[in-house]
């Protein structure tokens, strides 16, 4: 009780030109209805599409849990909350990650697939958390080292076995697989704005022009909602045809 009360106090005390603030609101409220909405609709698929669609719900309910924090500790710190942005992302982009693997296992998708792309994921995350917060004085080559593991992600998807098994997928999983594809080349690209809006380096001038907390933001709201709405959209057309 005490703790709901808290939480109201901060939002009616929240400044009304807090833009900042005000994306941690709706991205908490936003990953909350997409939980709720993947969960409940998770009944309605064949068996074998209800892993994808509980993860999708996942991956938001643990952001939506998250950016209450982040929401609360923006509104008493005015700082970023860092520590707990990592910890949303270190669960929920190796998720993101099982995602292909689950909508590929039509094609014979094999687990090494899945913990090769998880393991990158790991290696750019904690790597970005180095470069953010504890050795900011060689962010660029944290930044460098976290850059690699992503693009490793981006060539496996696009270029490597992850793209053979789509193509012989074919059809509706094909056209999901390149639409998630397009969402890490594109999507995941605001991360490093963000990242390099937030850390020390030649791209200082970005800090001027850029809010780190509102590149995050966003850029959660759509990779990790978008994702799932993928998802779901393969499920239902895959369901339809059962």
């Amino acid at each position: 009780m005490d703790s709901l009360l808290t939480n109201i106090s901060l939002i009616t005390k929240m400044d009304p030109n807090d833009y900042v603030g005000f994306t941690f609101f709706v991205g908490c409220m936003a990953m909350m209805a997409a939980s709720a909405f993947f969960f409940l609709s998770m009944n309605s698929f064949d068996r074998k599409w209800k892993t994808s669609i509980l993860v999708s719900g996942l991956i938001t309910f643990i952001a939506a849990v998250h950016y209450w924090y982040m929401r609360d500790y923006w509104a008493v710190n005015m700082e970023s909350p860092t520590f707990f942005r990592y910890v949303d992302w270190v669960l929920t982009v190796p998720l993101m990650c099982v995602e292909f693997y689950l909508i590929l296992l039509v094609a014979g998708a094999k687990k090494s697939l899945m913990w090769r792309l998880i393991f990158a994921s790991v290696i750019m995350l904690v790597t970005g958390y180095f470069g953010e917060s504890v050795y900011r004085d060689q962010a660029q080559v944290w930044g460098l080292i976290s850059g690699l593991a992503y693009f490793y992600i981006v060539y496996e998807i696009w270029f490597g076995n992850a793209k053979k098994l789509a193509l012989a997928a074919g059809g509706e999983v094909l056209k999901a697989h390149k639409m998630l594809c397009w969402f890490v080349l594109v999507g995941w690209a605001i991360y490093p704005l963000g990242y390099m809006a937030g850390t020390p380096g030649w791209y200082d001038g970005l800090n001027g022009l850029f809010n780190m907390d509102v590149i995050y933001n966003i850029g959660d709201a759509i990779n990790k909602i978008g994702f799932g709405l993928v998802v779901y959209n393969l499920a239902v057309n895959q369901t339809s045809k059962s």
